[in-house]
């Protein structure tokens, strides 16, 4: 039996650290927006049967078509660009299409779509709204589905560690992507809040079947027990189910990130980072964090 609770300082010390500097990360480099929330135009396209790099149609679209700050990339699987442009309406839109099929005989669009800066952030702020509702809904519902565990720790604190798991979980890829945005010029969309809340749901899924079991052995054990003790025990229960049931996710995010679409990369990559969080936060910080909680509240008279 692997005594998870007898070394919680070090467990906890460790993820704390990570979260801390994710949130600095976040802080002190802040996001690079894409399109979705700061307003801009994707264009998809082919040029043809010899397709040029990306670095040279970066390099035509600033020197011929006077775009400065336009972001290529391209995508083996289906053997197109994609270009992101900071701003291009129908009439810009037009003009570079011209362009493009003049340079390049094989030119063919596939999409284009282009998003206003009001709108932008009009998305922006509902999916933080999105993700906010989501953690408390989510914390609330764990509260209430615990209302009538068996002593010794409240259903509300149940809810309320749930919670910290969950920005635990979130904070570690959000932070990462930051410092990607920094140096890598790696770009956050809708695509990023869908695996924030997708990771949510995975994340509390894990923390659920451990804190049911600790339920499930309270109940049965009727305080004979030690807290500390029986939290260890229930971990060790659920410990190679909760391992095993995350790694298939894990393998086939590997093989999306790896043989994937480009233009799903990084929306994977979160994801895992995500997911690994996730099975860590359910067995080495949701429950020893149960069991400091109640040490705490137990040293002074609290329930």
């Amino acid at each position: 039996m692997v005594n998870i609770i007898g070394r919680k300082n070090l467990f906890l010390g460790i993820s704390g650290a990570i979260v801390l500097g994710s949130i600095l990360c976040m802080a002190v480099f802040g996001f690079r927006q894409g399109i979705d929330f700061s307003g801009g135009a994707l264009w998809r396209f082919k040029t043809g049967s010899q397709a040029p790099s990306a670095q040279v149609l970066e390099t035509f679209f600033v020197a011929d078509l006077g775009i400065r700050d336009a972001r290529i990339t391209y995508d083996g699987a289906s053997q197109s660009f994609l270009a992101r442009l900071s701003a291009a309406g129908e009439a810009d839109h037009q003009k570079f299409r011209i362009r493009l099929a003049a340079k390049y005989p094989g030119f063919s669009e596939l999409s284009f779509q282009s998003i206003g800066p009001s709108v932008g952030a009009d998305l922006r702020n509902k999916a933080l709204i999105a993700i906010a509702l989501v953690l408390v809904g989510i914390s609330l519902y764990i509260a209430f589905a615990f209302r009538k565990v068996y002593r010794p720790v409240s259903s509300w604190k149940y809810g309320l560690i749930t919670l910290l798991t969950l920005v635990h979980d979130v904070a570690i890829p959000a932070g990462f992507l930051a410092i990607l945005g920094k140096y890598q010029g790696v770009e956050i969309d809708g695509n990023f809040i869908v695996a924030l809340l997708v990771i949510m749901g995975f994340s509390v899924h894990d923390t659920i079947v451990v804190f049911d079991r600790i339920r499930e052995n309270l109940s049965l054990d009727r305080g004979k027990t030690e807290f500390g003790a029986m939290v260890n025990h229930s971990v060790n229960q659920t410990i190679a189910r909760s391992v095993n049931t995350s790694l298939t996710l894990i393998l086939v995010l590997l093989a999306l990130y790896f043989a994937g679409p480009v233009g799903l990369h990084y929306f994977v990559l979160t994801l895992l980072l995500g997911v690994t969080a996730g099975i860590y936060s359910s067995i080495f910080v949701a429950s020893p964090l149960l069991v400091v909680w109640h040490n705490f509240s137990s040293r002074n008279g609290n329930r």
